[in-house]
Order: C-alpha cells, then structure tokens, then sequence
C-alpha cells in the first residue's frame, strides 16, 4: 500500500539507514531496498543517494519527505475520525524538552494528558541539546532562546529569566561575589549545550550587556545536574528560575548577582511547519501551553534597554 511505503520512507529518512528504518517495520535490508526502488520507479526520480556510509536526500526527496508527513497525518487524522469519532484522539507523539525543565515541569504534564487520553503514546527525548526536530521526526520540542531555525514554528510559553545561584554551603566555605567580575575568582558550574560550552554569562553592568568569563571544575550537558551540583555546594551556577524557584524559596541555593541580571529570555514551543498537525499533537501542544505559560517568577525584573 503506498501509505505503508511512505511511511517506511520517512522511517528511513529519520534513522539514517535501509536497515535501522527497515527494523522498526520488521522488514529485512533486501526487501526495504526493493520497496524503496519501487517507489522512486514510481514516482520517477532518485529519492536518495546511497553510500555505504550515508544517506542523502536529492530535491525531489526532499519534497517527498514534505508531502509524505502531511499525507500521513491527514490519513491517519481520518481514519481516527472515522474509528473513535471526532473527541478521541489516539496514536503516538515524538517530542523533545530540557533535561530539567522535562523532568520537573513537563513530565507531570505528559502524565496527566496520557491518563486522560489512553490511546495516545509519548516518545519523551530529555536533552538540553539542539535536535534537528524534522530530521529526527519529532512533532514538537520545548526550548529556551530565540529560535535557530528560522523554518520552524513557535508558540510563546512566556519569558525565563537566568539566575546566578549557589548554595549556603560554598558561600559559607568561599564567600559571595558582589560583582560579576568576581567570579573569575569563583568555581562556577558549566553547562554543555550539543557542542557548545556556556562559559561566558551574561550581565547588565553599567547599562550595557557585557558577557564575563567564568571557570570551573565541573562540567555537565545535563541541567538536572548542574543544579544538584549547586544544590550540594559544589559552585555557582547559572539557571533558569523556572528550575530553581522551590530551592530559592526554601533557600538551597540563593541568587546572587540580582542587580546585575541580564534580564529574560524565550521560552517556547517550536515543531516543524507542516500543513497538517494531527490533533494528538495539537491537543498537547494546548496542555504545555496553558501549564508552562501559568508560571510567574517570583522576583520579576523589568526589561532593559541594553541589547
């Protein structure tokens, strides 16, 4: 059936491989190559370019890739319709969040959509890494910052604002900085985002954003740990205060820096721009929103001229 092909298209597409994308359908290397070169006669074109190391679409793959992702979903969406009428949803969703925003904050939410949505199945990807969301076939991904990918679409999940933190402990043990060139003196806690090392921060000093350098003994990609690290007393680190409010409260660690703060930053939904979003996807989307965008900080800070 041609709906099956295409979908065992995409599957290669997203994994990379004949094979990897042939497992998930429980077909065997041969007869995914015999599949794919039927559908290339039949749409007449070259859809991939095979080496022995790697995959690589041509154009009319590329459109293909498009086409096929609304296809499938305008198919499915029907055959839902159809089989459960229009107020049930059913079928899975591919997404991603950061490490400790997803475990803290977004994991509740996905527990409460699935007990109200049975037939619905969550593929969760926690990293606080950049994934290529249309590359890998994830619907949506959560994500502080502006976006990189001008292609994909956003829906607003309100502002987040950076915090400079530690514990008591390592202020008791090292002292507390008063300005931000004094954590040159300081072991600060460095997050890892894909290949790139946060090792300069920002600040608001003297009217203007100037980043300052900092260092330290312990370096992680997982934002989870960095904040139990800075929980343990182990440095300074730089949060998101939507991941560290309840340790402010409760005083685990304490803000430092706080008439320096650079100000706030996005937070946001971005999945790719396909026609069609089937309406599990939509209906998640509406929960994270209506959660994630609740949050108020408890020390607001207004806007700054600075760039």
């Amino acid at each position: 059936m041609m709906l099956d092909t295409l979908a065992l298209f995409l599957r290669i597409v997203e994994k990379g491989g004949l094979a990897a994308g042939g497992r998930d359908f429980g077909l065997s290397p041969a007869t995914v190559s015999e599949r794919l070169a039927a559908l290339e006669r039949h749409y007449g074109a070259t859809l991939l370019l095979r080496t022995t190391r790697s995959l690589r679409l041509t154009d009319e793959g590329t459109l293909l890739v498009e086409g096929a992702r609304r296809l499938l979903t305008e198919a499915e969406e029907l055959q839902d319709r159809i089989r459960y009428g229009a107020e049930r949803i059913s079928g899975p969703i591919r997404m991603s969040a950061p490490e400790d925003l997803g475990r803290r904050r977004v994991v509740p939410i996905i527990d409460a959509f699935l007990a109200r949505h049975p037939d619905v199945s969550v593929d969760l990807d926690l990293t606080d890494g950049y994934l290529d969301l249309a590359g890998q076939g994830l619907d949506l991904a959560i994500r502080h910052g502006l976006l990189a990918d001008s292609a994909l679409r956003s829906r607003s999940l309100g502002e987040n604002r950076r915090v400079v933190c530690a514990a008591p402990a390592y202020l008791e043990a090292n002292g507390m900085p008063e300005h931000p060139d004094d954590l040159s003196g300081h072991d600060c806690i460095l997050m890892r985002f894909g290949g790139n090392l946060d090792r300069e921060w920002p600040f608001l000093i003297d009217g203007k954003t100037r980043k300052v350098a900092v260092r330290g003994r312990r370096v992680a990609n997982d934002g989870g740990l960095v904040r139990q690290w800075c929980r343990d007393g182990h440095g300074i680190a730089l949060k998101s205060i939507r991941d560290v409010e309840e340790d402010l409260a409760t005083g685990a660690l304490v803000e430092l820096l706080e008439d320096y703060s650079h100000g706030r930053t996005a937070l946001q939904i971005v999945y790719p721009p396909s026609v069609v979003q089937p309406c599990r996807v939509r209906v998640l989307i509406e929960c994270l929103a209506a959660e994630l965008s609740a949050f108020t900080d408890p020390r607001p800070v207004l806007p700054s001229s600075a760039g």
